[in-house]
């Protein structure tokens, strides 16, 4: 849709996030079924499940913890007393005909989470609420040509719902703040963040107004994506849909939309539903929870150090750049692996090149988790320390030697040894080499001599290659510019 950029330099869009996300609990919320993705269809059911009469709930704790996790990590209020709610609608794949939810009191309230804007500064993006809730089941609308199927495995598995204020004015921002969700969520280890697989989902409440204007627009929410970048894209077709409908006179309807994502549009699909359609009332199979401090705090002991702490951390106190920091803290993983990487090696860029670099290149080859990495990071960190000490080259510890790192067990030290790449620092060794390169090249040593200092390079390159690459780069350099000199 191709609205001019003139046009839509008048508007500014209104957008808010609703973030489903599926725990990883051994079990589902109010049941002892098993919760797991990708068993057969309709195999992780029972009568609580399928909503038999007469059958009762049971609260899963851990949910309960899980919850609270993300509540600290995002600097919420959590509730000290809860009750859950049933809020009444009808789909197939609902077998009681109601979810069991929070209405009136979400365990989270307030908070934020920190993004990046389109201008890469920093942007607190408000939290309204973080309540638990279960799941529905599945439709399945492409297996059969005549009928929807049914699969119930995800009726009440447990969710937490992060739903944030309207602060999001953009779809890169939009994008930006899934995936630091996402990055959350893996952190604690509260959801796998896997969107094609359904296990973290997301709602967009998207509206456009002109700039200056106080009132929002007409909301239009927009479901059914499952990538961090088709919520980009559809939050993209939808500001302009909008901007183009108003700019024609057109008016807007409050509804429910699904994204196409083959073709990049949205499809009406309802009109939105407002909250007393629900019909909430207070659950009265669940007692109410209370979460006193003590727990809180306990639960808080638990935690693992979180990305932004860690990139406060790399930046200010170790001096990465920005860009190292982000790619350092992208995965929990690999987080975890360079904080025990330095502590054993306190030249923490190196360490970081070597992560970034020829670590991330074999888990991108191999298509492996850091956690299956070869090379342990106390191995790592001798690489790292042969470097600085100058006893071998980058260039030769990356093509000679991590590669054997790889394939053995031994330290990085011995393999140096094993293969002779020790490099020789010492001044008569080099010198002996240097004369070695003027004998076999005394047409360019007559060159330089008349003028043409910039092959300096080229003995250079000569000196590494008679030396087979033991000649350290860093003294032969300046041994060789002195006798370069002196000719």
């Amino acid at each position: 849709m191709a609205i001019d950029d003139s046009i839509k330099a008048k508007y500014e869009a209104v957008i808010g996030l609703e973030v489903h996300a599926q725990m990883l609990t051994k079990s589902k919320a109010y049941s002892n079924d098993i919760n797991e993705y990708g068993a057969s269809p309709n195999t992780q059911v029972s009568v609580v499940t399928l909503g038999h009469p007469g059958t009762l709930p049971v609260m899963n704790k851990k949910t309960i913890e899980y919850a609270v996790k993300l509540g600290i990590a995002c600097g919420c209020t959590i509730a000290p007393e809860q009750y859950f709610a049933r809020k009444n609608y009808f789909y197939p794949d609902l077998p009681k005909g109601y979810q069991i939810t929070q209405d009136k009191t979400p365990i989270c309230t307030g908070g934020s989470i920190i993004i990046r804007d389109e201008n890469q500064e920093e942007k607190s993006i408000r939290l309204t609420r973080i309540h638990m809730e279960e799941d529905a089941g599945k439709s399945i609308h492409d297996v059969d040509v005549y009928d929807t199927l049914v699969d119930l495995n995800r009726a009440g598995t447990p969710l937490l719902e992060i739903v944030t204020e309207p602060d999001i004015a953009s779809s890169t921002e939009a994008y930006n703040y899934l995936t630091e969700v996402r990055k959350l969520l893996r952190y604690l280890e509260i959801c796998d963040g896997n969107m094609e697989e359904g296990s973290m989902r997301c709602d967009a409440n998207i509206s456009v107004r002109l700039k200056g204007e106080k009132a929002f627009g007409t909301k239009v929410e927009v479901k059914n994506m499952n990538s961090i970048r088709n919520v980009q894209r559809a939050i993209e077709f939808e500001i302009s849909r909008q901007i183009e409908a108003i700019e024609n006179g057109q008016p807007l309807t409050q509804e429910t939309r699904a994204f196409d994502a083959l073709k990049g549009i949205t499809i009406s699909m309802r009109t939105k539903e407002a909250a007393n359609d629900y019909r909430y009332f207070p659950e009265p199979d669940l007692q109410p929870i209370t979460v006193n401090e003590a727990y809180i705090q306990s639960v808080e002991k638990t935690m693992p150090a979180l990305p932004r702490v860690l990139f406060e951390k790399y930046t200010k106190v170790y001096g990465l750049s920005s860009y190292d920091a982000y790619n350092l803290t992208d995965s929990k993983g690999i987080a975890l692996y360079y904080e025990e990487l330095i502590a054993f090696t306190s030249n923490y860029k190196a360490a970081a090149n070597w992560m970034m670099g020829d670590v991330k290149s074999y888990l991108n080859e191999f298509g492996v988790e850091i956690d299956q990495f070869p090379i342990t990071p106390q191995r790592l960190s001798g690489l790292v320390t042969l470097i600085e000490q100058g006893k071998v080259s980058t260039s030769m510890a990356s093509q000679r030697i991590f590669p054997e790192m790889l394939n053995s067990e031994a330290e990085a030290i011995q393999i140096a040894e094993q293969l002779n790449l020790i490099q020789d620092s010492s001044e008569d060794s080099l010198k002996a080499f240097i004369i070695e390169v003027f004998n076999n090249h005394p047409n360019e040593v007559e060159r330089f001599k008349n003028g043409e200092k910039q092959l300096t390079g080229f003995f250079m390159g000569q000196l590494m290659k008679v030396s087979k690459g033991k000649a350290d780069p860093k003294t032969s350099n300046s041994l060789l510019r002195q006798m370069l000199e002196e000719l």
